[in-house]
């Protein structure tokens, strides 16, 4: 089984969804459950995980509708406030619900690079793993630092770092970056997407093979048991296609055996998010 663990669904307005620019036209409409559903079919995905991009309890509760209607939608991760005093009690809501399989916020917009290391924030992720939830790392790679220290404060709550910490993938291998990867990847409560690769490139241009780099650092420190296959559309279509993305990681780990490649196409995320 095939499970894309990192997707978004949106019904686009332009007030809200500022972030998307010019430059990336292409995403400046709406992308609906039912338009991935037909995606997935044609790529033999069979599950997806629906990820926040709009940081606000509505975009929670707008996903999980979702998946009460889809059953392709294996889970979702939300959004909460979690430097907010009640954050205990706004997870503690959308956790009753099944298909609430955790939270990210999009730190890779904050300007203090220590965000992560607020003692607000950090309360709200004290309240996670006492709820089963799990917890999405949206950062670059000059917030690898605290992203680390924060994963050291909780060694008991599951962390999954979106987009292997968002490297370029041109110019050659980031050394710092590899190194910081592999320092986060010693901690086994830490897992990591292979995703969102493609939009990380000048231009939205590339070439497959500038990947191999940066695939091999993700592989040799995470391995196979703690990476997981995540395509990141619809954004991934400011590059490519959707299939292309999934052929991309397929023919990396084409080398892998049967039961590592199911490891990362589907079988890690079942198990982190339980699904």
């Amino acid at each position: 089984m095939i499970v894309d663990s990192h997707q978004h669904f949106w019904n686009y307005q332009p007030a809200r969804d500022a972030w998307i620019d010019d430059s990336m036209a292409v995403l400046k409409r709406d992308f609906t459950a039912n338009q991935l559903q037909v995606v997935l079919k044609v790529n033999g995905v069979e599950r997806c995980m629906a990820v926040q991009a709009d940081p606000s309890e509505n975009e929670s509760r707008f996903l999980l509708d979702l998946a009460d209607t889809h059953d392709f939608i294996a889970g979702v991760v939300g959004w909460v406030d979690l430097c907010a005093s009640n954050a205990a009690e706004r997870l503690t809501h959308f956790a009753r619900h099944p298909k609430f399989k955790g939270v990210r916020h999009i730190v890779q917009s904050e300007p203090d690079p220590e965000f992560m290391l607020r003692p607000d924030f950090k309360r709200g992720i004290g309240a996670l793993a006492a709820l089963g939830l799990t917890y999405d790392l949206l950062v670059k790679p000059h917030q690898l630092q605290a992203t680390i220290s924060l994963v050291r404060s909780f060694p008991d709550q599951p962390f999954v770092l979106d987009h292997l910490g968002k490297p370029r993938s041109y110019n050659g291998l980031d050394k710092q970056w590899s190194f910081e990867l592999f320092e986060l990847a010693a901690h086994p409560n830490v897992y990591a997407k292979v995703s969102g690769l493609v939009t990380e490139t000048k231009n939205f241009r590339f070439t497959r093979n500038q990947f191999h780099p940066i695939f091999d650092s993700a592989l040799e420190a995470f391995g196979p048991d703690r990476l997981l296959f995540g395509s990141d559309w619809p954004v991934c279509l400011l590059a490519t296609s959707y299939g292309e993305v999934l052929a991309i990681v397929k023919e990396f780990i084409a080398e892998l055996s049967a039961d590592e490649q199911a490891a990362i196409m589907g079988r890690n995320a079942q198990y982190f998010y339980q699904l």
